[in-house]
């Protein structure tokens, strides 16, 4: 009995040392994964400039049906609509409470372009550009397609991953313009005809307080987003596993997991580019 003890005490330990080894090798792999995909973008402009122009098409404006409502472009413009409204109901009657409900341009501007757009944009390609790219790239690697790409001398890495990296870069610029554009206007739109702001008014301390760095600090961090969660979902759908139970769980971590590096990106890249004070003087 005295002997057994200290092997069942070793026991515990050696499993969590595994666990932990086997958390260390997992995040190696997705590094060199997402270093071979980086890498081999330069391959894209080369060799796959066909591939990577349809999956820009597909992903922006989606294919069959989903083309007629716009695909992608919809989501994104409909999230962000929701949000600027929810900036002037909020806005507003928090303003109100306290006298300066003028100030709800200033709301727009700020919020929406250094937290509200950025976050929600990257949620939505998250669900949709990015879900889409790991159903696809699982689908291929359950049927053996990727092999078979292999066999026949493509770079599936580049062919697959790259061309998905850059078709997500160059799309989200449109898009995002249309989230920016989409928050802007419900803003505005729930400001001045729902709760009878002067027009005059909000745009006065709207286009005070809008600075032209911040909407390009923005685009930049959600092309970096785009970035980040292109490459996250196309490590998950080109390592799927189990057949079509293991593509749907490969989609379901994609999604978790891209969501949270979004969430990241935009927290540490807003530190970085605004810092400690934010860089605002409530002034004019």
């Amino acid at each position: 009995m005295t002997a057994a003890a200290p092997s069942k005490r070793r026991a515990p330990l050696t499993r969590q040392a595994k666990g932990w080894v086997n958390g260390l090798t997992r995040i190696g792999t997705q590094a060199q994964f997402y270093f071979q995909t980086v890498g081999a973008i330069k391959d894209v402009f080369v060799h796959y400039r066909i591939e990577m122009i349809r999956l820009i098409a597909q992903m922006s404006l989606g294919v069959g049906a989903l083309a007629v409502i716009g695909g992608t472009v919809v989501i994104v413009g409909f999230l962000t609509l929701s949000t600027g409204a929810l900036v002037a109901v909020q806005g507003y009657n928090q303003f109100a409470d306290v006298g300066v409900e003028a100030l709800t341009g200033f709301a727009s501007a700020y919020f929406n372009v250094r937290l509200i757009a950025p976050v929600i944009a990257g949620i939505a390609l998250a669900a949709t550009i990015g879900a889409g790219a790991t159903a696809q790239l699982g689908a291929m690697r359950i049927n053996e397609e990727i092999d078979a790409l292999e066999v026949m001398g493509v770079r599936s890495i580049a062919y697959l991953a790259s061309t998905r990296v850059v078709a997500g870069v160059v799309v989200v610029i449109p898009l995002y313009c249309v989230a920016v554009l989409s928050a802007f206007w419900a803003a505005r739109f729930g400001t001045i005809f729902i709760y009878g702001q002067s027009s005059g008014v909000y745009d006065h301390y709207f286009n005070t307080f809008l600075n032209p760095t911040d909407i390009l600090w923005s685009f930049f961090q959600a092309v970096v987003m785009a970035i980040v969660i292109m490459l996250v979902h196309t490590y998950y759908g080109f390592t799927a596993t189990g057949g079509p139970a293991g593509v749907g769980e490969a989609v379901g971590r994609a999604v978790r997991t891209s969501l949270i590096a979004a969430v990241f990106v935009v927290v540490f890249l807003s530190l970085a580019i605004y810092g400690q004070s934010g860089h605002f003087n409530l002034a004019g």
